[in-house]
């Protein structure tokens, strides 16, 4: 489970004293637009959400880290991988508080994500599920260096399917 980091960012694990800030992030309806089922959640909906995140680590080993703003200490969001029962394949996601778009954080804390599940030999290829009319994600997608595959749809909306592959190692 542990911890990543870079210069502006923590990624860590998901605390109750995180409840605030992903309520409001959750409770967003610009944020939640092209989320799960489009439309802001509750704030007990934000608290199960939080315990699905956490539940996720629990069994699978891995999932969404919450992002902590060094500088400031503010939750900015989440990122990380997740792969639900059904899903298509393990899923690089990423959510920010709007407060917080626009200053490069959703690509740092994602190549984190990506760099991480990369470091395990079974990871060698991620997924993004995003909507088709998400151009802030789909911009994110492909500064992580995604490329768009097929159309689908997931959980009864249309998504986008971009993907990444492990870099192959260099014969030295």
């Amino acid at each position: 489970m542990g911890t990543l980091g870079s210069r502006r960012l923590l990624l860590r694990m998901f605390c109750e004293s995180d409840l605030d800030a992903y309520a409001a992030m959750c409770g967003d309806p610009e944020v939640m637009r092209y989320l799960g089922a489009g439309y802001p959640l509750t704030r007990d909906e934000s608290w199960r959400n939080m315990a699905l995140v956490l539940g996720h680590w629990q069994l699978r080993g891995f999932g969404l880290w919450a992002v902590e703003e060094r500088a400031t200490g503010l939750l900015v969001g989440r990122v990380g991988c997740w792969q639900p029962e059904g899903w298509p394949g393990r899923e690089i996601g990423w959510a920010l508080r709007r407060e917080f778009w626009g200053r490069g954080f959703a690509t740092e804390a994602a190549q984190l994500a990506i760099a991480d599940a990369f470091s395990r030999p079974q990871n060698r290829r991620l997924i993004s599920l995003i909507h088709p009319n998400n151009e802030r994600s789909i911009a994110v997608a492909l500064r992580l260096g995604m490329r768009r595959e097929q159309e689908t749809e997931i959980l009864g909306h249309p998504a986008s399917v971009y993907s990444i592959h492990r870099p192959r190692e260099s014969a030295i």
